[in-house]
Order: structure tokens, then sequence, then C-alpha cells
């Protein structure tokens, strides 16, 4: 089975490119741009990234992206993400940047999309990997400040195909973004919302009615609404699960304990992401052996994970029929059609 896992044609749809800033590279570009860091060693640093909660990691998290300074920073942070996809044979991949938390440290928004998306680039070129950019709003800070962020993006607007809403759950409703998810839908972009993660169902709805999102992620709350369940169910919502994050975060205590099969069960349309690998355990392969060690999900079940992200991403008809190609091809590779 962990053949099968390694080998399975993947699609990334949660994926916060600052998350994925290994401790290695964070002393590198530290170097490179005469940064001094709290941390003595490359060890040390990796041994900071184990946290207690959502509030604890976000301190680490925001720390490690004042090493990201130029264009080439960006770019390097993004290749090094696009060759943990090569290996784990993610085929397709649509990443979450924010622009805030660089911009706040008087980082240009040209800066930083330009680095991400020039590697993107070159991942499709070289590697044969697709993606899709999406830029998300930090929801502790204000409306006024998304709504800035937002102009600030309208000369880039050809690179994204969505917004989305990230940071700290609690506290920090959907309802406060209202406005500025309609100016984005407005602009010609889709929508994504974090909730149901730490936060309740409740949020889930608010995020469908009020901002008008076409995926939620993470959405493991759902359980708690029958109703929602569904919902979600019969309209295809895709759920953007990231399993090992879930633990980390204390979303579960155990990996056994996850809700992600029944899910999927339940007739959800739920996907595997690995959210912030650096930080959180691991890249999409270790997700999915995560959940095969604790869960024992069959061949059937994993290969729908992938069909349900393909389902779910923002895709073309023609993209979408090539991924779906793949995976046909993988699957019956196996004597299974």
């Amino acid at each position: 089975m962990e053949d099968f896992i390694r080998r399975l044609p993947k699609v990334e749809l949660h994926l916060h490119i600052e998350g994925s800033l290994e401790p290695e590279l964070m002393f590198e570009l530290a170097e490179r741009n005469g940064i001094t860091l709290p941390y003595a060693n490359v060890q040390e640093a990796r041994a900071a990234y184990h946290f207690n909660d959502l509030q604890s990691f976000l301190d680490i998290y925001y720390q490690g992206a004042n090493v990201l300074i130029t264009e080439r920073d960006f770019f390097d942070l993004t290749w090094a993400y696009l060759m943990r996809c090569k290996a784990d044979n993610v085929m397709h991949t649509e990443i979450f940047f924010d622009p805030q938390t660089h911009t706040d440290r008087g980082i240009a928004f040209d800066t930083v999309i330009n680095g991400i998306y020039h590697a993107l680039r070159q991942g499709e070129k070289e590697l044969g990997i697709t993606s899709k950019l999406i830029m998300c709003f930090l929801r502790h800070l204000s409306e006024e400040a998304a709504f800035e962020t937002l102009e600030q993006a309208k000369p880039h607007l050809h690179r994204l195909i969505a917004v989305g809403l990230d940071s700290s759950e609690l506290g920090h409703p959907p309802e406060k973004f209202t406005r500025v998810f309609a100016e984005a839908r407005a602009l010609g972009l889709k929508a994504v919302a974090h909730a149901g993660e730490e936060g309740p169902a409740s949020n889930i709805w608010d995020a469908i009615r009020l901002l008008h999102v076409n995926r939620i992620d993470h959405g493991v709350q759902c359980v708690q609404d029958p109703t929602l369940m569904i919902e979600l169910a019969e309209t295809r919502m895709p759920l953007t699960v990231c399993p090992l994050s879930n633990i980390k975060l204390r979303v579960f205590d155990r990996m056994e304990d996850h809700n992600i099969l029944n899910l999927l069960d339940e007739g959800l349309c739920v996907t595997v992401n690995s959210d912030d690998p650096a930080f959180f355990g691991g890249y999409m392969n270790d997700n999915f052996l995560a959940l095969n060690q604790a869960l024992s999900p069959n061949k059937a079940q994993l290969v729908q994970f992938t069909r349900n992200a393909i389902e779910a991403a923002f895709l073309t008809d023609d993209e979408r029929h090539q991924l779906l190609q793949n995976l046909d091809d993988f699957w019956a590779s196996h004597g299974i059609h």
C-alpha cells in the first residue's frame, strides 16, 4: 500500500507557500539577506516548529516569513515546494500566499507575487506540474486592510484564480469579510475560505452563504450539523482537509480519531492536503501515509481523494480531462477499471 500511495497521482488544493519554508532554507535566506535569527542553528529552529495551538504556530510562522525579502527569495521558496511536489507525484497544485504578511513588513506586493508566479511557470515548463495561485486575506486584520490588498492585486488579476481567507478563525467570522469577497468576485476571482477547523459549523454555513465560496478549506467541524452534512454532500461543496495539520493543531487528538474517511463515505467531496508542511510534519505523501497507517483506507478510497481534488480544482475542461486521464491510467495499471 505504501508503494501504491507514493505512485498515486495527486492534486493539492490547500497549501500555504510560506508554510513550506523549511528551517534549512530559512537559514540560507537569512544569511543571504543579513538577517539574524533567534535560533542558533537549523536543529534549534526545527525544534521551535513544535507548538501547542494555532496561535503559537502562527507566531513561529510569521517569524520565519521575515527572511523573505527579494523576488529571488519567493522564487526559491516556491521552487523548493515544487520539487517536493515532483517527489510526491503531485500533478497540479493550487497554492495560497499571504501578501499582507509581507507588505506589512515593507515588502512590495509585486516582489512577492513575481517571485512565486515565475517559479510556478517554470515548474510547469520544467517539471510538468500545473498550478494556480490564490491570494489570501489575513482574517485577524481588518476588512479595510483586505480591500487595500485587493487594490494592490489589481495589476496582477490575470495571475490569480481566487481569493481566500486564513489565519486565526476564532473571533474572526466570515461575515467580517463579506464586502471584500463580493468585490473580488465582481473582479472575476473565485473564492475559498478557511472555516470549520477550530471554528464551529456555522462558520461553514456563513462562508457559503455570505462569501459565496467555491470551496471550504478544512471544514471538518461540519459533522456538528447534520443538515450541513446533507447540504455539502448534495452540492458537492469541496472540503480541502489537512490530516497532519489537524493532529498538530489538536483539532483531533490522534489520526485514528480523524473523520476524513467518514466524510468520504457520506459522499462529501473531501480532499487530502498538506497545509503548512514544513511545520505540520510532511507533504502530500506524508499525509496519505499517515492516513493509511491510522485508518487503513482501501485503494479505491485513496484514488477517490485525488478524483475529488480534480473535481474541486479550478481547471478548464481540457485540464481536468487530462488529470482524470492520468489518474485513470494509473488505476488501470493496477488492473482495476
